[in-house]
């Protein structure tokens, strides 16, 4: 009898129906700088836009880039089947970091590996990844499913994001212009964002939980809700920042909280003088976080270096401005508050109740 592509795990029927789901998720993310190319072998998107209106007239532009996953967060979605999010925690994981170099994003490209092919399910996947390609302001201008029967179980799948954005030199953010006396702002996160899901995992197995089970100590949530919550996506915020101070470049430090925490991350920017000083309790830490560390018994130290703790990004700006710049934020609608701030050192993230 001879072999097919479908005995192999791999219908080609099944995937044109998946492929056929996916175009509109990618259009409605676009701007007029994309280059429809719809059955093309790549995306294509102007740097700068036509007529005077929206020109950016960029004097030297560099472009930025960043890839990134979701981690073992996938596991509780593809166990609770509730895919619609993950795609989210993708786009945001990879922009978030774009901003942190003063990057306007401009588009996003996706990779979903599967074991089998499932178009609902990768529909939702990818309504996730348009979702946050819109909050992100950012054109999902392509990506590649493929199907690997062996590599992956039936339902497993993984996600890789890769995105770009632009910036121009004299803008860019790199903390070279942290200093004595700027103030650590904190915006906060949306819950665990896309860290620490090995612990996470590890402590509710450990307590004999289940997904759909609902502590009292999170309000009414499900621990897959409280888990599954998607990361936030930082753009509106700091773009409002910048819209507002156009010549002045008041932002001097930007630190995406991810694995590592606030001191690992922080430390990437800090110049060799200075020193952050973040101010134990000056915001409320999320319920999720306070059930983790009392059902695990886990230490502060190991919270604090797993997870982001409630904070998602760090802005670092200039005493003069910060009640301004934290206002700005604020109207954006996130939640912003100062958490310490820099003084004389050697580059390190030290807390106040050390």
């Amino acid at each position: 009898m001879a072999a097919t592509y479908k005995d192999a795990g791999v219908d080609l029927d099944v995937y044109a129906e998946s492929m056929s789901r996916l175009p509109r998720l990618m259009h409605r993310t676009f701007s007029p700088r994309v280059i429809p190319s719809d059955g093309g072998f790549a995306g294509l998107f102007r740097l700068d836009f036509d007529g005077k209106l929206f020109a950016r007239n960029y004097s030297d532009p560099v472009l930025v880039s960043g890839t990134d996953g979701v981690g073992t967060k996938l596991k509780i979605a593809q166990q609770t089947s509730r895919h619609q999010t993950v795609g989210i925690d993708l786009v945001a994981m990879c922009v978030n970091d774009l901003l942190c170099t003063g990057a306007e994003p401009l588009f996003f490209l996706d990779y979903v590996a599967m074991g089998k092919d499932d178009p609902a399910r990768l529909e939702k996947i990818v309504q996730g990844i348009s979702d946050g390609c819109v909050l992100a302001d950012t054109a999902l201008l392509g990506g590649e499913t493929a199907i690997m029967p062996d590599m992956y179980g039936t339902e497993d799948y993984d996600l890789a994001g890769f995105a770009v954005g632009v910036v121009e030199r004299k803008k860019l953010i790199n903390g070279s212009l942290i200093s004595d006396g700027d103030v650590v702002l904190g915006i906060a996160s949306s819950g665990l964002h896309s860290n620490g899901f090995s612990l996470v995992r590890k402590v509710i197995g450990d307590a004999g939980l289940q997904w759909d089970d609902q502590p009292s100590d999170l309000n009414g949530l499900s621990l897959a809700d409280a888990c599954l919550e998607p990361t936030a996506i930082y753009t509106k915020a700091i773009r409002s920042v910048q819209t507002h101070y156009q010549v002045k470049q008041v932002i001097h430090g930007l630190a995406h909280i991810t694995g590592g925490g606030l001191e690992e991350n922080i430390d990437r920017i800090l110049p060799k003088n200075v020193d952050a000083r973040i101010e134990v309790g000056s915001w409320e830490i999320p319920k999720i976080f306070q059930w983790l560390q009392n059902t695990g018994e886990v230490a502060d130290a190991e919270m604090r270096r797993v997870f982001n703790m409630g904070i998602g990004l760090c802005v670092i700006v200039s005493d003069f401005y910060a009640s301004s710049i934290q206002s700005q934020i604020e109207r954006a609608g996130f939640a912003c508050q100062p958490i310490g701030n820099i003084v004389p050192g050697s580059g390190k993230v030290k807390y106040s109740d050390q």
